[in-house]
């Protein structure tokens, strides 16, 4: 079984070895030994890392991730929570349609200033209530 040890991990993925020592203690990736004071992980931990980037990347967060890649490879994927994660995306994606718009909208606006632009304006109330709304979750 070939071996690699966590610099060598570190400097063919990219990701700092603080990263990968991190996403070790999170239970995403586990050493199968040490060489001296470095970590060793076997081949499939390109595979495992790859799932973290996957997941990362459609907005799980790590112990959501944490949580599929331990499962027992028996049990089916909870495919509830991958629907409900694109519909989160879907609202995302709408969300970042409307301010592109608003955005070119202002870039383009014959108002002298921004802050005199009524569609500036609406998004600013629409920022501030959302802001509000988080704070008071």
């Amino acid at each position: 079984m070939k071996t690699i040890d966590i610099a060598e991990l570190s400097q063919q993925t990219g990701l700092p070895a603080s990263t990968l020592r991190y996403y070790e203690e999170k239970s995403l990736i586990s050493a199968i030994g040490r060489r001296g004071l470095r970590r060793l992980f076997d081949a499939s931990v390109f595979q495992r890392l790859a799932l973290v980037a996957l997941g990362r990347s459609a907005g799980f967060s790590l112990s959501e991730i944490s949580a599929f890649l331990l499962s027992d490879h028996k049990s089916p994927i909870d495919r509830d929570a991958l629907r409900a994660k694109a519909d989160e995306v879907d609202r995302q994606i709408h969300t970042l349609q409307q301010v592109r718009e608003g955005l070119l909208h202002v870039a383009q606006c014959p108002e002298p200033s921004h802050l005199k632009c009524p569609r500036f304006q609406r998004m600013m109330r629409i920022a501030a209530k959302k802001q509000a709304r988080a704070v008071n979750r």
